[in-house]
């Protein structure tokens, strides 16, 4: 807030809520997001012209309380709507539900999308439960430009459900992050392992094994992602290798190469490519690999103009 006053305010004394600094804009739909600490540039670094309009935010690792996920939506409401749009986590979807309900005692239409795009949380079949994760970058950018171009609160819930829908990510950790609030550390991992599937949280993954080369990561991890998404010849999507807070900026780009030569082989088109630090874990060692399948509609709400405190794109 003290770094960024030209872009975000908060709308009381609460400054676990940041809204946009030109929040409510009359007839734009208001888009909040929110969860725990410990994620920069999740939650708080996506608020912006094109992104989102407002957050709440938690301790680390804990959901925003109901009342402040509801001050953050009647704080952007411009009468047009507020869309919710946030990690599948049981303590949020809790409190962002007990919200909505909130929020229509005072006449503020809401509705809610929930990032799912952790493969490695549950089967395909089971898709509607999995963990959110770095993947939700997408359906910020997406909706957001939508909400910015003036489409209607379904027109901006569909196109979020659509990126949901059509984003599939999975990651290795390599070492645990410390919780401040314990000084213990999140997982287990012994010296010279490492564990594929592992979620933010440090919540369990689908295999541990010795620590391999960035290739072979980056080949595990693809083998569950493309056939997720089902991908083929002629496909198309949007790349985002994503570094979990501790892992130089130099190896999320060896990931990038082997994930663009496999692309490549298969013949998948690569339309855009993101590479950094999009959602951590503190000071967690790993990465994760997103793909999300694109089309026309979704390549220009991906090129529209938005910027944040975190992301900028002109």
């Amino acid at each position: 807030l003290l770094a960024h006053p030209d872009q975000v305010r908060t709308p009381g004394d609460d400054r676990r809520v940041l809204v946009r600094a030109d929040s409510p804009a009359p007839g734009r739909v208001g888009i909040v997001t929110g969860g725990g600490s410990g994620h920069l540039p999740l939650f708080k670094g996506y608020v912006g012209k094109g992104l989102c309009s407002g957050v709440a935010i938690g301790n680390v690792f804990s959901s925003p309380s109901v009342q402040q996920c509801a001050d953050a939506a009647k704080a952007v409401d411009g009468g047009a709507g507020v869309l919710f749009l946030y990690g599948n986590y049981g303590g949020d979807i809790f409190n962002f539900d007990l919200a909505v309900d909130l929020l229509e005692l005072d006449g503020i239409e809401t509705r809610t999308v929930l990032g799912c795009d952790d493969v490695a949380s549950q089967p395909k079949e089971r898709a509607k439960d999995r963990r959110g994760v770095a993947g939700i970058f997408f359906a910020y950018k997406a909706a957001g430009a939508a909400a910015e171009r003036g489409d209607s609160l379904d027109e901006v819930a569909a196109v979020a459900q659509k990126v949901v829908d059509n984003t599939a990510t999975m990651g290795v950790g390599l070492s645990p992050t410390i919780l401040p609030t314990t000084g213990a550390a999140s997982f287990d991992l012994p010296e010279g392992e490492m564990e594929i599937g592992i979620g933010i949280h440090g919540e369990p993954g689908i295999h541990r094994g010795p620590l391999g080369t960035a290739d072979e990561i980056a080949d595990q991890i693809l083998d569950s992602v493309i056939p997720d998404l089902g991908l083929g010849e002629g496909d198309r999507v949007a790349v985002l290798v994503n570094g979990l807070g501790a892992t130089p900026l130099e190896e999320l780009y060896l990931l990038y190469r082997r994930t663009h030569q496999r692309l490549e082989e298969l013949g998948v088109v690569i339309e855009r490519r993101y590479i950094g630090e999009y959602a951590t874990s503190l000071e967690m060692a790993g990465a994760s690999i997103s793909l999300l399948k694109v089309d026309d509609e979704l390549l220009e709400l991906l090129d529209a103009p938005a910027q944040s405190p975190f992301f900028r794109e002109a």
